[in-house]
């Protein structure tokens, strides 16, 4: 017997793309069985992007079955009869259309857990609209601050929608998994891309919506990025804690301005970072982080991705695995970040072609 945390936990996954395969994936490396159910020919879109594929589907099985085919239509519901949790990402109605949204496997499986993922959900004026991460962060107000000055802006790398809801996603299987077995009575869970970006800006919305809106509420001058002496750039994240204010200043030569409270630096922020730059472009990052961490000031370095994968903390915490490939060679990837007592989760296999599981699985009972 296994002694992960979701070792038999059966899920299938007609989610593609981002949201639905990360949040399928940190349940698979917590021991859940996780079948893809893709369609013959083409399987998820995200295939024709390689390296992402890889990185999302690792540790899974590949089921390929049109579902528009009665037959197999029918297998996918002998599949689900034996299943914990479907997880899927159509936009809302299609699945149902087909004769496979919940309403009908919940006849098949009376405790089936059924998580829908979806850009804006399955009901409002939106639920029909076309979009990908950048519009749901969009209408969630991640990008209030491009709307606040009229003007366009960057747009984020990382696709903090998709990775909302996959998080969401994955409490939700978790938690109507716990309900349906304490009941007997699968459920329906409805997971918005859009909803979980106004959810992540909660502590930012609340105020908005009581009239006290918190603005810059981090107007502090040593929280930022800085450029070191050698080019390297390093983080302060000084926010409103005197406590680190104090022996900053005394590391960078300031001490007169030790005494300076929050809202007296946060009036000075300007000048007093102009002048925290000019001190902390004298030495080199690793000269400063020595001098940071004897004083305990928070300071980080920014890393770009070679960099946080060579990383020593990232090294020790054991967040990189390498899979052998069956030709031979190898892959890294990373580990989720949950550390269960006695149980060492890591990804048991690369990601599988297009439906190299399907005679397994369906010639086989649930095991």
């Amino acid at each position: 017997m296994s002694n992960a945390p979701l070792e038999g936990l059966r899920i299938l996954s007609l989610a593609e793309q981002f949201p639905g395969p990360y949040a399928t994936m940190l349940l698979s490396d917590m021991g859940a069985e996780v079948i893809m159910v893709e369609r013959p020919g083409m399987g998820d879109p995200a295939r024709q992007f390689t390296p992402l594929f890889k990185a999302l589907n690792r540790g899974k099985k590949s089921v390929a079955l049109d579902l528009k085919v009665p037959q197999e239509l029918g297998r996918f519901r002998g599949l689900a009869a034996e299943t914990d949790v479907i997880v899927e990402g159509f936009r809302p109605g299609k699945l149902a259309a087909l004769g496979a949204g919940f309403e009908e496997m919940r006849k098949v499986n009376p405790r089936l857990v059924y998580v829908s993922i979806s850009g804006y959900g399955q009901d409002g004026p939106y639920r029909d609209r076309a979009g990908h991460d950048l519009s749901y962060e969009g209408v969630g107000g991640l990008l209030a601050g491009q709307a606040n000055a009229g003007l366009p802006g960057e747009v984020p790398r990382v696709p903090l929608a998709d990775i909302g809801a996959a998080l969401f996603a994955a409490i939700a299987v978790l938690s109507a998994t716990i309900s349906a077995r304490r009941t007997g009575r699968g459920r329906y869970v409805d997971v918005s891309m859009s909803d979980a970006v106004v959810s992540m800006l909660t502590a930012f919305l609340v105020p908005e919506a009581n009239g006290t809106p918190l603005g810059n509420f981090i107007a502090e001058p040593a929280y930022g990025v800085f450029t070191c002496g050698d080019g390297k750039l390093i983080t302060l994240s000084i926010a409103h804690e005197d406590w680190f204010w104090r022996p900053f200043c005394e590391v960078i030569g300031r001490p007169k301005l030790a005494g300076l409270k929050g809202r007296d630096r946060a009036a000075r922020k300007d000048a007093l970072r102009e002048d925290i730059a000019a001190v902390i472009v004298t030495r080199a990052r690793d000269a400063w982080g020595l001098l940071f961490d004897k004083a305990g000031v928070p300071w980080g370095p920014v890393n770009s991705l070679t960099e946080t994968l060579a990383d020593p903390h990232v090294r020790a915490r054991g967040l990189l695995r390498t899979l052998a490939l069956p030709d031979g060679g190898s892959e890294t990837h990373l580990v989720q970040p949950l550390k269960f007592d006695g149980f060492g989760s890591s990804p048991s296999s690369p990601a599988p072609e297009l439906g190299a599981d399907t005679d397994g699985v369906l010639g086989r009972g649930r095991g």
